[in-house]
């Protein structure tokens, strides 16, 4: 692992010598008619907008997507965000071993830890039918991808291993639910918790930068992971046809609304309660991750997030309103 002080951890004015991963490039035009290179640099713990000036075409031919620099420059606010001012910077060579993977985020859990807690949960269907399918998906290349894939580009979870931490606390949300409402079909719910963001594991690219992959774009996580469901049912002699019809639309609702791109609303109960359990997931990470990129600036308050529709208060770290 690469051995510099994170970026979370500087405060604005602070000045750094670092190796970054560049995540966003694109030539732009100022108001005056200049040209100048918009990037987005960022190490495991931040991602930094940034900009360069002087030869910004000549920059662009070396600093794509996905590569490594060095940068030498300092922590600056910019209208109330931090953003990095570059001073120096060129992309890293052979000699200075360093890789894309040492750049990407990851989950703070232990992978051996999530791994036992999602055999623990697969164990625990009871329902012949759905075991059986659930498990025929969550094998192979394809459990392989579920353990890796971030749960989003950006917005939440957006690291190494995101989707199944978010997918974990989801399924706890759940079991919550279930045992305050026994009405619930538990492992309909459960399944339908592991599988909603399945096709994230195909929608997402995450060699050297969170991206979509042409099938993302093209067809969805949502999609794709309700025919991941259908196939595996074709694939089990007499699975019960109304189950699967509720597994689908388990997986087809989850995102609430028609305006955020569910192709369905909840229509039954299990539904409901997975898709406010994926929001209340989704919400706290995001909005933690917002308050630890904003801390760096000083101040109280994040910037307006448009998500959110509101800025969030930032107390110091050492708080513990517990005491």
């Amino acid at each position: 692992m690469l051995d510099q002080k994170p970026l979370n951890e500087f405060s604005t004015g602070d000045e750094f010598v670092s190796f970054l991963i560049v995540s966003k490039c694109e030539i732009k035009t100022s108001k005056t008619g200049k040209l100048f290179l918009n990037l987005e640099l960022r190490d495991r713990s931040l991602a930094l907008p940034s900009k360069v000036w002087d030869n910004a075409e000549e920059y662009a031919k070396k600093l794509k997507e996905g590569t490594v620099v060095k940068v030498a420059g300092s922590i600056e606010d910019f209208n109330g965000s931090p953003q990095i001012r570059i001073e120096k910077i060129r992309p890293a060579a052979a000699a200075d071993n360093v890789s894309t993977e040492d750049f990407l985020p990851r989950s703070t859990r232990p992978l051996d830890e999530m791994t036992d807690e999602l055999n623990n949960i697969l164990k625990s269907v009871s329902n012949p039918f759905l075991s059986r399918l659930i498990n025929s998906i969550l094998s192979g290349e394809n459990l392989e991808r579920y353990f890796k894939t971030p749960a989003g580009k950006g917005w939440h979870h957006a690291y190494l291993h995101g989707l199944l931490e978010h997918t974990l606390e989801i399924v706890r949300i759940c079991e919550l639910m279930c045992s305050i409402h026994p009405q619930i079909k538990r492992d309909l719910l459960i399944c339908g918790a592991l599988l909603h963001d399945f096709g994230k594991t195909e929608e997402l690219t995450y060699d050297s930068v969170f991206d979509y992959s042409d099938k993302g774009k093209l067809v969805g996580h949502i999609i794709i992971g309700a025919l991941a469901v259908e196939k595996a049912a074709a694939a089990i002699p007499d699975f019960p046809e109304e189950l699967k019809i509720q597994l689908i639309h388990l997986v087809l609702s989850h995102q609430g609304k028609l305006e955020y791109a569910s192709p369905v609303e909840p229509k039954t109960l299990e539904a409901i309660v997975l898709y406010q359990a994926d929001e209340l997931s989704a919400k706290t990470n995001a909005y933690k991750s917002a308050i630890d990129m904003d801390r760096i600036k000083g101040g109280r308050w994040t910037r307006f997030l448009p998500l959110a529709e509101t800025a969030l208060y930032i107390p110091d770290s050492t708080e513990n309103t517990d005491k």
